[in-house]
Order: C-alpha cells, then structure tokens, then sequence
C-alpha cells in the first residue's frame, strides 16, 4: 500500500504538470484503440464478401479502407511513443535534479559514508528505471484495459458463447499476471540495482586513486575486486531474469491456450451455421489482439517491478533527511567573531574535540596548531557547520550556528584549502561558481588584486577549465589563486585557511602568501598551520592535543614566554603536524 501511494506521489509530482501532454497522448491511445477495434470488421466483411461474389470494387475499397486504418493505427501509435517517451524524460530530468540538490543539501556525515560512485548510480541509474513508470505505465495500463475490454464486448455482439469463452480466457491471463507472477521478480531486481550501485562506487574510488594504484603494482588486486562486484551483479541479474522468464513461459502457454479457445468455439460455431468464415477469422483476430493488451501487461509488468525496485531507493534517498536543522537567523555584516562555549564533537561515539571554550574576537586572526588526529579539521569544519556539536554551541557574530540560516553560514563563512576543485566550465563559472550576478568589473578587480590579472587577460571568460588542478593550463599555484579569488568575490566575514600553500614551490608560496595577506585584511581568519611559517602572520595561537586545548593566547606573548609548548616549537624548529 505504501508504495503504491509513494508511486501515485511521484507520478502526480513529476508528470501532473504536464497534463495537457498527458491528455493529447490518452487521445492518441484512444485513437488507436478504436482503430485496432474496427480493422478486424473490416476484413471480415472483405473475406465473407470475397467467398459471397461482391463486385471487385467493393473489395478494392474495403482493402484500402483497411489500408488507411491500419495507418492510421501506426501513425497514432509512433506519435503516442514520441509523446511518452518525452513525458518521460522531462518527469525524470526533474527528478534528478530534486535529487542531486537533496543530496548537495544533506549533511557532511552522509556523504562521507557514501561514495561518489554510489549516488551517481543512485540519482541516474535508478531514476532512469523509472522512466518507463512516468513515460507510458498508467496511459498504457489504462489504454490496454480499455483494449481488452472493448474486444470482449465485441466479440460478445458478434456471438454471446464466444464472448463468453474469451472473457473465461481473459480473465485467467490477467489473474495470471496479477496473482502469483506480480512480485515475482522485485527481490531480484532490488539487488540488481544495489549491486550496480556497488559497482559504480567501487570503480570511482579506485578511478579516483589511479596514481597510487599503478605506483603500488597493485592493479592485479583491483581487477578481483572488480571482478567479485561483477560475480554479485551476475548472480542477483540472474535470479531476477528468472523470474521475468518465468513470466515470459506463463503468457506464452496462456497465449496457446487462446488461441485453442479461439479455434474450437470459431469452429464450432461455424459447424452449426451460427457464423460465417470470417466471422470465424475475426474472432481468431480479436483472440490475437487479445495478445497485443495481455503482451502489454507482462511488459508493463516487467517494468514495473524493475520501478518498484528502483522506487524504494529512489524514496529512501528523498526521505533522508540532514543531520543539520536549517535555521532562520541572518549573520551580521563585517568580520565576525568566534566563540566555542564547552563544545564537545565526535563522528561516532568516541569524541573527537573535548570541551573546547574559545572566543577569537572579530578581525583577529587565530593560528590553530597541533599533531596529526589532534582534531583542527574536525573544529574547521563545525566553524562551517559542516557537523553541529554533540554539545556546546559554535557562534559566529554571537550567533549560534544552529539557528543561523545555511545559507547565511555559506555566504558568511568559506574554507580555503590546498585542494582546489575545479570544474569543466568556463572561466568565469569556475571564478563565480556559476554566480552571473557578479559584474565583470568587480570580477576583474579580484583577480588583479590578488595576482591572476595577466592570467585572465590572456584568456577570455568564456574558455573552458578542465576539473583536473592543472586543467586548461592552470598550475598548482593559480588554481590556489583562483581559489583565494572565489573567496574574495563572496567577501566573507570569516575565512579558515587549511594551510593553502603547504604544496607549492617557494617561489609560487610567496606569490600565494601576499594573496593570503590581502585576503585577512579586514576579517576573522582561523589559519590551520602545517608549518609554524603559516602562523608568523597570527594574532593569536591555539594548540590542540587529543582534541583539548593545551595553550592558547596572544602570539607574540606565547613566543616570549619560555615555559610555553609555541616557543619551545619555535627554538625546536620542530614542525608540529603534516597533514590532518
């Protein structure tokens, strides 16, 4: 019951606004119906006119008629698919973008216990199963009873004992195919679907880890893992085609069964006086286009059971919901302060940050060092809120994050790190992040501001980037360039800096460093330090050990004072983490 309600949500969802599309195309399957319903009168009055002596003209005229039903019918027909499928592509499309944004929209934790491989089959792979569910299932269910129908009403005006006799076989055929052969085949296809899932998300981990692949030899290794995935989506697709084989045999051996149905009572009846030959062959013509409905249904059948598959995934994603509740509240304009009060994190149930309480007062810049697992990303990322704390509150401007809009957190606080992504797209897409409200002036300005001018004045800003770091002929440092430069653009009243030049030459570094100067100017910055270099330009310095807060205070006090863990770093030389 639930999933036929879900099915019905979705249909009207997706497909209802299209229903002036959706009426055209019922019209054509109408037309085409009534087109298959009277063909078959037709040519019983050309068989019984041929055998009765008609005049060649009148047969000439009924075969032509014949003619321009029968194509009529396929015109009627080939439009209806056209229409379907398009309906179909437009419901999907749609769907696939409410999904794509539902996932972007989800949490952090969500996506990290998922790979990208996985949703891109999850989004694409399962919508596209339901593309025959909104293209062409109802219209064609609806369509086909109708068919079915109006056959056996005919037929029964024709003759009540043939009537009779097809009816008995109709309704066996779709008992059939409704009963014991409805579900048959979900269980198979779920994992069918589960299976390609795992499929997509195993080759985009490893795709994604090539260079690490072929310098450790351990492409052998992958290949069995590829290949064990492909013996799971093999053994799941055999089972489910078997039970679409097992629906194939029984409309198969039902169909034989008819067509016996149509030859005895067509015979009979004949014998008797009670009809003429062609009578007899348009009940054996009916009898076939019984097939055509009950064909249909075994398809739609099939397919059907593929979309309710697919739409329990499909409904289990859209049902997921974030970890983070959006609030309302608005951040305020200019550099914005942070307090940690007794803020206490953890991904699973061990704790990760340990009551940390820490005010950084707005435009002061906070150095925050510590070894590897000490937890400074983790703290950087409840500063973006990406996770909420398991206690405490994070505030920015005296705000708690958890009241404060998403949105306004996005636009108000941003992560510069060492990994720039870049996307296939324009320049100026990449530079905006497909924001076209920026005026070209101020895009301008950014980047001479921070060294990418001569840069941009040899591209135009429509040029294509390549996704890799140094695609459309990008290297290391301008893309980290062009990352400060998206900063810029969205002028935020917070930065956190992820040791942004930790993998540049010296030469590049102290190109990106004068970036990363004008880019503090004027804002709250927390600058995740690598290297003690990366902090000279702090105020402040925050030393994290097992997600406690061992030492923090003024910097310049914090290097003078010997007894400090920051001064004994800096007479050690010692670097406190390489990477986190």
């Amino acid at each position: 019951m639930r999933t036929r309600h879900r099915s019905l949500d979705l249909f009207a969802r997706y497909v209802g606004p299209q229903w002036r599309q959706l009426a055209v195309l019922g019209l054509l399957v109408g037309a085409s119906i009534a087109l298959q319903l009277i063909a078959p009168q037709l040519l019983r009055a050309f068989i019984d006119g041929a055998i009765g002596g008609a005049d060649l003209d009148v047969l000439v005229r009924i075969a032509i008629l014949f003619v321009a039903l029968a194509l009529g019918q396929q015109i009627a027909a080939a439009l209806a698919t056209y229409l379907g499928e398009s309906i179909g592509w437009v419901a999907t499309n749609a769907l696939r973008a409410d999904l794509a944004l539902h996932c972007l929209n989800l949490d952090l934790g969500f996506h990290k216990a998922r790979t990208p491989g996985e949703l891109i089959e999850r989004i694409d792979g399962d919508v596209t199963a339901l593309a025959g569910f909104f293209s062409r299932f109802i219209v064609n269910v609806l369509g086909n009873v109708v068919l079915l129908v109006g056959v056996l009403i005919v037929v029964a005006i024709e003759d009540w004992r043939a009537g009779l006799a097809l009816t008995g076989f109709a309704v066996l055929a779709v008992g059939l195919l409704l009963g014991p052969l409805r579900t048959i085949a979900v269980g198979g296809w779920r994992r069918v679907r589960e299976t390609s899932a795992q499929i997509y998300g195993f080759l985009g981990e490893r795709l994604g880890g090539t260079e690490d692949i072929r310098s450790s030899g351990a492409e052998t290794h992958i290949l069995n893992g590829l290949a064990l995935h492909h013996r799971q989506w093999l053994a799941s697709r055999r089972r489910a085609m078997f039970g679409v084989g097992v629906i194939w045999a029984s409309t198969i051996l039902t169909f034989a069964v008819g067509n016996a149905v149509a030859f005895a009572v067509g015979g009979y009846l004949w014998a008797i006086g009670a009809i003429t030959v062609g009578t007899v062959y348009l009940l054996f013509y009916y009898t076939e286009l019984l097939r055509r409905p009950i064909e249909s249904f075994r398809r739609e059948l099939e397919d059907m059971q593929r979309a309710i598959a697919s739409l329990g995934r499909v409904d289990q994603l859209l049902r997921t919901a974030s970890a983070l509740v959006d609030g309302h509240t608005t951040l305020p304009d200019g550099p914005l302060g942070v307090e940690l009060d007794a803020v206490s994190f953890g991904y699973d149930e061990d704790l990760v940050l340990h009551d940390l309480s820490l005010r950084v007062a707005p435009g002061r810049v906070l150095g925050i060092l510590g070894r590897t697992g000490s937890g400074k990303t983790t703290l950087a990322r409840l500063l973006l809120r990406f996770y909420d704390p398991t206690t405490g509150a994070v505030r920015l401007g005296g705000v708690d994050l958890r009241d404060a809009s998403l949105g306004a957190v996005r636009t108000r606080a941003t992560l510069v790190s060492q990994d720039v992504q870049l996307f296939s797209a324009s320049v100026r897409d990449n530079l905006t992040f497909f924001d076209d409200t920026i005026d070209d002036a101020r895009l301008q300005a950014v980047v001479d501001g921070i060294g990418l001018g001569t840069w941009l004045r040899d591209r135009s800003p429509t040029d294509p980037l390549g996704a890799a770091m140094t695609g459309g002929g990008l290297s290391a440092g301008e893309a980290q360039l062009l990352a400060f430069a998206r900063a810029f653009l969205r002028d935020p009243g917070l930065v956190v800096l992820d040791e942004a030049s930790s993998r540049l030459d010296p030469v590049t570094e102290r190109h990106v460093e004068r970036a990363i100067d004008a880019l503090l100017a004027h804002r709250t910055a927390i600058v995740i330090a690598h290297r003690l270099a990366t902090v000279d330009r702090c105020d402040e310095i925050l030393i994290l050990e097992e997600g406690r807060i061992v030492e923090h205070g003024p910097r310049v006090a914090l290097a003078a004072d010997p007894a400090s863990r920051f001064s004994a770093l800096l007479r050690s030389g010692l670097e406190p983490v390489l990477v986190t």
